[in-house]
């Protein structure tokens, strides 16, 4: 138990150094990833308004047949990145919540970037 609340603070720390310096504007909003050990959320957040711009994730009726692995995160960030393409948002900052930048989060990133937003 010890082991995996650990994890849980070095997580949190990491993610408190990475909001220090990453926000959100209109123009280039936060793209921020939360994986749970059954469920995928990516979220585009404006942080000077403090509202969410699109969200996706694979609770969500449509997309609800996408595991929680790699292949199936690169899918739901091509949807992530086709929902911002329709709200005319051509960039974002990638935030990556703490989490190392391997395996489901770096393919989510791969999936947007295939969907054309830029980081």
């Amino acid at each position: 138990m010890k082991r995996v609340i650990d994890k849980q603070k070095r997580r949190m720390r990491r993610k408190a150094h990475i909001r220090k310096k990453v926000s959100g504007t209109p123009t280039c909003p936060r793209m921020t990833v939360f994986r749970s050990s059954r469920h995928l959320y990516v979220q585009v957040i404006d942080d000077t308004a403090g509202h969410t711009i699109a969200s996706a994730s694979n609770v969500e009726a449509e997309l609800k047949t996408l595991k929680n692995n790699v292949q199936d995160a690169e899918k739901l960030g091509a949807v992530i990145g086709e929902r911002l393409k329709k709200k005319n948002i051509e960039s974002v900052i990638f935030d990556r919540n703490g989490y190392l930048f391997h395996g489901i989060v770096k393919s989510v990133a791969d999936g947007a970037r295939k969907a054309g937003i830029k980081f």
